[in-house]
């Protein structure tokens, strides 16, 4: 798979002139991170030994999704949100200008530490991440679906306008779609009107986008696809492709989901399907590996929908 086109790196002098700005003291070393597939980021060591992490926003003029604009502003409310309601979180030390400066977590991601853990430490690692789950659904926001749009009064009206968007930005990029994914979406629905009060879900909790330390969840990052909806919709991202685990479920609190719930978990299982198939194109993904990821997210979305 080839690099992102969303990708915009900056010269060490600009690095060097933030932190000096930031912080007061010069920069010493840094790395890009290359694990993300949108932003650029940079873990960056200062004179004194502090350690941050820049993440820089596209290039302006970079083709995106509709829902990837301004993304970073979602970031950045997101963990103030989370900080302030104790979640683990990386400190935020500046936000402007597509710039997002944070403190840096010290432990490594769940994905690189998986192979080391026994059954054991990865069943009480999953329940402490249901239980920070629970406290990241306490948060409630202003508005249904993303902050920066689309969104809605009510959750039918954002996560409907969530999936035309898409589907506009397929006809945008050329990106064939099957015809009955809106008709689908549309007798299914209804469902979405069981939820009542948008609560800060953050949409991207796959194992990279967690950190662990000591045995424990260290924190959480790249919150900047978070959105205010359904807390079901968070089950799409911790249980990616795959039954939720009793350990997560029992760490969150809540173990049986009715037929409609699960149907509602299936909407946005295949919303993410959408995004992916989508996305590749704008970014400029191409090959082997990116043929055989679409070809599994079409699959998938045939199979959330029954298409």
């Amino acid at each position: 798979m080839v690099d992102s086109l969303t990708k915009r790196r900056l010269p060490e002098s600009e690095l060097d002139a933030l932190v000096r700005r930031v912080l007061g003291v010069p920069l010493v070393a840094h790395v890009e991170l290359t694990d993300g597939m949108f932003n650029t980021a940079y873990r960056l060591t200062t004179a004194d030994g502090r350690e941050t992490v820049l993440k820089v926003a596209p290039p302006p003029g970079v083709p995106l999704l509709t829902h990837e604009r301004d993304l970073m502003r979602t970031e950045a409310l997101a963990f103030e949100l989370m900080a302030a309601h104790g979640l683990p979180v990386p400190e935020v030390l500046l936000h402007e200008d597509g710039l997002l400066l944070m403190t840096a977590l010290r432990g490594v991601p769940w994905s690189t530490a998986r192979p080391g853990l026994s059954d054991a430490e990865h069943g009480a690692l999953r329940r402490e991440l249901g239980e920070v789950v629970r406290g990241l659904h306490a948060i409630t926001g202003p508005v249904f679906g993303y902050v920066q749009g689309p969104n809605g009064a009510t959750w039918r009206e954002a996560f409907t306008g969530m999936v035309d968007a898409v589907l506009a930005d397929a006809d945008r990029f050329g990106v064939e779609l099957p015809p009955t994914v809106r008709g689908a979406v549309e007798a299914r629905a209804h469902l979405l009107d069981e939820v009542t009060e948008p609560v800060l879900v953050h949409f991207d909790l796959w194992e990279a986008n967690i950190f662990l330390a000591d045995g424990h969840v260290e924190g959480i990052i790249d919150p900047e696809r978070a959105l205010f909806g359904d807390p079901l919709a968070e089950i799409a991202t911790v249980a990616l492709f795959t039954e939720l685990d009793e350990d997560f479920a029992a760490g969150y609190g809540k173990r049986e989901f009715s037929d409609a719930e699960r149907t509602r978990v299936a909407l946005y299982r295949a919303y993410l399907c959408l995004v992916m198939i989508v996305e590749g194109v704008p970014r400029g993904y191409s090959g082997e590996e990116r043929d055989g990821h679409v070809r599994f997210y079409r699959a998938k979305l045939a199979e959330y929908l029954g298409l």
